[in-house]
């Protein structure tokens, strides 16, 4: 009964699969577990790609006293115990006793903090592995104490390679007749993941477990599953929630209605939230299009209001049409850049005064203060325009909105030179 990803666990880096860039010939990461001597660091990546099996089999080289933990169920006590435990072990060893954390992202500062006096006194040698980015989720003491190694998902031809070595080499399955016909089912439904892999293949196979004769087809693997291929690899949580959002986004500031709808269709299968979506678009239309197409904003906020009334799956048709009215528009960040200098300027220079002519002078005194006085009311004169310095007096003549390279910007930059000439 044990699932066929756990009997096919490698125990040697030359059955491990994947990664050569870190476990390959001359890589870091072999290099150092072949010296003996390994120091502390983060194994990062996507699930199933081999940061638990990696950790074991370093363990087994080594031959040190190895410990786990899950920060799913351990506290500061089961930390701090483990830690105790893991001192008693050391002995006069040249290398300190292992600490494997799984999903040490989900630690919390007080967890991350117990573990930095033991890392740093060599305590213990501690190997954390997380799904998200450590930069965010590790505290900085911490996290520049460790190497960061980063995990890719598996490509075609590793994935084709387990599922090679599960027909020729697992003891239950290499005595069935078994046909892989076609893969790419099998491989599209995985996305990278070896544990997925390998639980796909096993839920084909103990699905017809008396066929004398078992051909896998990609029609067979779907029939099977009912959840979306999509869904399973899009971690609304995780940091391919953030990747792909960027990519969306991106395609968008680039003008590729085609990659940017893409991206939006990989949210929509992974049950990204439309309003999420929505509110990017939102963001994208100010920031990317901006003044070259001020209508942009408009129909953002007219798809946000439409996803909201109508929800999904409808709400596809207002984001799509919002994403490649966004993509197709021409391109100014002006404004953007505009209020970035001018927050730049305002940490540079303090609060400066407010002229006078521009405050207001609801009460007597600040009348009598001057308050208002010398101030021109633009209607009052020729084309509703009269020139008078609205900055405060420090500043004065500095230019922060600079016109972008489009039509209806350059038109607005040549109707203000006119007017302030």
């Amino acid at each position: 009964m044990t699932p066929l990803a756990e009997r096919l666990r490698p125990r040697t880096l030359d059955e491990y699969v994947g990664q050569q860039h870190l476990v390959g010939p001359d890589a870091p990461l072999r290099r150092m577990i072949e010296s003996g001597r390994v120091s502390s660091f983060i194994l990062w990546g996507p699930p199933g790609v081999g940061k638990t099996t990696l950790a074991n089999i370093i363990a087994r080289r080594l031959d040190v006293p190895f410990f786990t933990l899950s920060a799913t169920a351990a506290g500061v006590k089961e930390v701090r115990e483990t830690l105790d435990r893991a001192a008693k072990s050391k002995f006069f060893a040249t290398q300190s006793p292992l600490l494997f954390i799984d999903e040490i992202h989900r630690f919390s500062k007080s967890q991350q903090d117990s573990l930095l006096n033991a890392v740093e006194t060599g305590v213990v040698t501690l190997i954390g592995a997380t799904t998200e980015n450590p930069s965010f989720e590790v505290i900085r003491p911490l996290l520049s104490r460790m190497q960061v190694y980063v995990l890719q998902p598996l490509g075609k031809d590793d994935l084709l390679a387990l599922l090679h070595r599960a027909l020729t080499e697992d003891e239950y399955l290499k005595d069935r007749n078994i046909d892989i016909k076609e893969h790419e089912a099998l491989l599209r439904y995985s996305g990278g993941d070896a544990r997925k892999l390998l639980g796909l293949l096993d839920l084909v196979t103990s699905s017809y477990p008396d066929e004398e004769q078992l051909t896998v087809t990609n029609d067979l693997v779907t029939s099977l599953l009912a959840s979306s291929p999509s869904a399973a690899a899009y971690d609304k949580q995780g940091e391919m929630h953030y990747d792909i959002i960027s990519a969306f986004i991106k395609s968008i500031r680039g003008s590729d209605p085609d990659a940017a709808l893409y991206w939006l269709a990989r949210m929509i299968e992974g049950g990204e939230k439309p309003e999420f979506i929505a509110r990017r678009l939102v963001i994208s239309a100010a920031e990317d299009i901006g003044l070259a197409n001020p209508n942009a904003l408009l129909l953002a906020n007219a798809a946000f209001d439409a996803v909201h009334k109508v929800g999904w799956p409808e709400g596809r048709i207002p984001l799509a049409e919002a994403t490649v009215y966004l993509a197709g528009s021409p391109k100014s960040n002006s404004a953007y850049m505009g209020i970035n200098r001018a927050l730049e300027l305002v940490k540079q220079t303090g609060p400066q005064p407010v002229p006078l002519p521009l405050r207001n002078a609801p009460t007597q005194l600040m009348a009598e203060l001057g308050y208002h006085d010398g101030y021109l009311y633009p209607h009052d004169y020729p084309g509703n325009f009269v020139r008078q310095d609205y900055l405060p007096e420090a500043l004065r003549g500095t230019k922060l909105w600079q016109a972008g390279d489009n039509a209806a910007e350059q038109k607005t930059a040549k109707r203000l030179e006119d007017l302030w000439q």
